[in-house]
């Protein structure tokens, strides 16, 4: 998501401010996001504990990973829209305030229905958090270093699988889930005490509106962006939501064999992320499309090679090292789609993003009730080769893109 080459002129950083300084805010950012990307998935881990506590089923358990998606994708646009005057800085902070009550929340809960509002505050602080932060790099850093710090914020979507969900569970399965959700509160206060002190002021360059957002649909651009977008999502979390039952019943991986194989994919997806974001903004099309390319790869692959220990981790690190691109490639075709709107560009890229999860999640769902993990993989990957063949169409010219993102 190098949008360095997004915006039609560059914010530089404050020319008061050290490059030091400059890049503890990039990194306050990136720890924003890691601690939502931790709360959002830190129920996958502590599902049936949580589901035990009140006496409700798995399946009830789940609506805390479905909701925060949907309220994210409708909070996105009405959140940003609603405060579009307001000091950027300010609503970050607010942002993460409201993530720290949800985390607090959940972890008093008297019932289940009070875990369901916190995750309903989880997911108002994603549509709205994102859709600031995914394209603040250009206003923290010099236009030089806007690609490289756009990586180490979108570094912090793997971070959250590699090191926040693992730690959430380790805590959970010792202390009690509470506990896991009131350490991850905590350690949200924290990250809003270190951005309200280095992240400067960031005075709303130009306030997004609902007709702005309106009228981003009618430009070819945006909708190949949205395109591109749902079709591989779509085809990731519609098959990796659903990876535990595959390793299980078609590797026949062990509870504590699956965590290193889904930590070794996360590690993948930090190294991805970080090869995305130095090669998008030079290869748009090439870097979107190779990401899609091996994630259908790995997925119509696990269900011929997936057998055995050793093609499934092989197959994991290609797919992790993947989807680690994704997040970067999608903002940066937002980015480029609309270069005099970066605020409103993010705001389309967090809502499709976040939407795209949950039907990809239920979609998949649906599919494995009826049918097997191994389904769930290849119609996951048809998804993804599809999504190949739309950018070979913009290759061949039918989706023609401005000179300055060729």
């Amino acid at each position: 998501m190098s949008t360095a080459t997004a915006p039609s002129v560059p914010s530089p950083a404050p020319p008061d401010r050290s490059p030091v300084v400059s890049w503890l805010a990039v990194i306050s950012v990136m720890l924003g996001i890691f601690s939502i990307v931790t709360t959002e998935i830190l129920p996958i881990g502590l599902l049936t504990s949580i589901g035990s506590s009140f006496t409700v089923s798995d399946g009830m358990a789940g609506l805390m990973m479905t909701m925060p998606g949907f309220l994210a994708a409708l909070s996105a646009p009405l959140v940003t829209v609603a405060t579009g005057r307001i000091d950027r800085r300010v609503m970050l902070g607010a942002f993460i305030l409201l993530l720290a009550m949800a985390n607090f929340l959940a972890a008093v809960a008297s019932s289940y229905w009070l875990v369901l509002v916190s995750r309903v505050l989880v997911g108002v602080t994603i549509g709205g958090f994102w859709s600031i932060g995914a394209g603040l790099a250009r206003q923290l850093v010099p236009a030089e270093s806007v690609g490289r710090a756009t990586s180490v914020i979108f570094s912090a979507v793997p971070l959250g699988s590699v090191l926040g969900v693992p730690l959430g569970t380790f805590i959970g399965d010792v202390a009690g889930w509470r506990t896991a959700f009131l350490v991850m509160g905590g350690f949200t206060l924290a990250v809003l005490a270190l951005l309200l002190l280095v992240v400067p002021p960031l005075p709303a360059d130009q306030a997004t509106r609902l007709d702005l957002l309106g009228g981003m649909f009618r430009s070819v651009h945006t909708r190949f962006a949205l395109v591109m977008t749902f079709l591989v999502v779509l085809a990731h979390f519609g098959t990796y939501t659903y990876v535990t039952p595959f390793l299980e019943q078609v590797t026949q991986v062990s509870s504590g064999l699956i965590t290193v194989y889904l930590l070794l994919y996360g590690a993948a997806g930090i190294v991805g992320n970080f090869l995305g974001g130095s090669t998008v903004g030079r290869y748009p099309r090439a870097t979107f499309a190779a990401a899609a390319a091996l994630i259908a790869g790995a997925t119509l692959l696990l269900p011929v090679l997936g057998g055995s220990d050793g093609g499934a981790v092989a197959l994991l690190v290609v797919w992790g090292v993947a989807y680690g691109a994704v997040p970067v490639c999608s903002q940066t075709w937002f980015a480029k789609a609309s270069p005099d709107s970066p605020e409103a560009s993010s705001v389309l890229f967090t809502a499709s993003f976040q939407a795209t999860i949950s039907i990809g999640a239920l979609v998949g769902g649906a599919v494995l009730d009826r049918s097997s993990p191994s389904t769930v993989m290849v119609l996951g990957g048809a998804a993804a080769v599809l999504m190949v063949l739309v950018a070979g169409g913009h290759w061949a010219g039918k989706f023609p893109w401005p000179k300055s993102g060729q």
